[in-house]
């Protein structure tokens, strides 16, 4: 089983475009998901936060306060690092899991062009590909692409943070044209969605001829 990484800065469409690639069969693992799903109440990750940061980072049901860190750690180099240090580790960890084990992780939409467990590759979803050593478990890289204004104002239309705050998440990501050198293929996903969809299909036969 072959492994696609589906990257790209924020507010560029990723989850978007890792539906299209479910709705033609193709499991899909979004390491978004699994990073919350490694700090739900309970689990060890979180207690360590909470130890760190103090229990001020949870909610009152004592969940993460996902925007609160968020701000302490653009805020602070130094607890992004040790953050990062904590959770990359376990991230990676249960990413690879769930692409080897896809009926224990989140299910892809039916298609019916076939059984998706018996296409010959999967899709890691992550923004962080290659800002972590994520990079070394795929076999191609695919990069969703958008301009800087349009990240930033899909990103305010979708979250409540400030124009600012997505700037500084913008430049402690892998500058876009860094990201486009390292792509195998790249998705433009200013296009009208018709032309995206268009654009993952022909690079889903691409895969299927590659890896078949």
């Amino acid at each position: 089983m072959q492994i696609v990484g589906l990257t790209g800065g924020i507010g560029s469409g990723k989850s978007t475009v890792a539906r299209l690639f479910g709705g033609l069969g193709v499991h899909w693992v979004d390491a978004d998901d699994v990073a919350r799903e490694v700090v739900e109440p309970g689990t060890p990750a979180l207690a360590r936060i909470a130890e760190h940061f103090g229990e001020g980072i949870l909610t009152s049901e004592g969940a993460l306060d996902r925007g609160r860190l968020r701000g302490i750690v653009f805020e602070n180099p130094e607890e992004r690092a040790w953050l990062e240090r904590l959770l990359h580790p376990v991230i990676r960890e249960e990413l690879v899991r769930q692409l080897e084990q896809p009926s224990s992780a989140g299910a892809s939409p039916a298609s019916d062009e076939g059984d998706k467990y018996s296409l010959p590759y999967v899709i890691l979803v992550s923004p962080l590909l290659l800002e972590t050593d994520q990079h070394q478990l795929v076999d191609r890289i695919v990069v969703v692409d958008v301009p800087t204004d349009v990240q930033i104002e899909r990103t305010m239309v979708r979250d409540t943070n400030s124009r600012e705050q997505i700037e500084r998440i913008i430049a402690a990501q892998m500058p876009r044209e860094q990201r486009l050198e390292r792509a195998d293929a790249i998705i433009d996903n200013s296009r009208p969605m018709d032309e995206v969809a268009s654009q993952v299909r022909e690079l889903h036969e691409q895969f299927l001829v590659d890896f078949g």
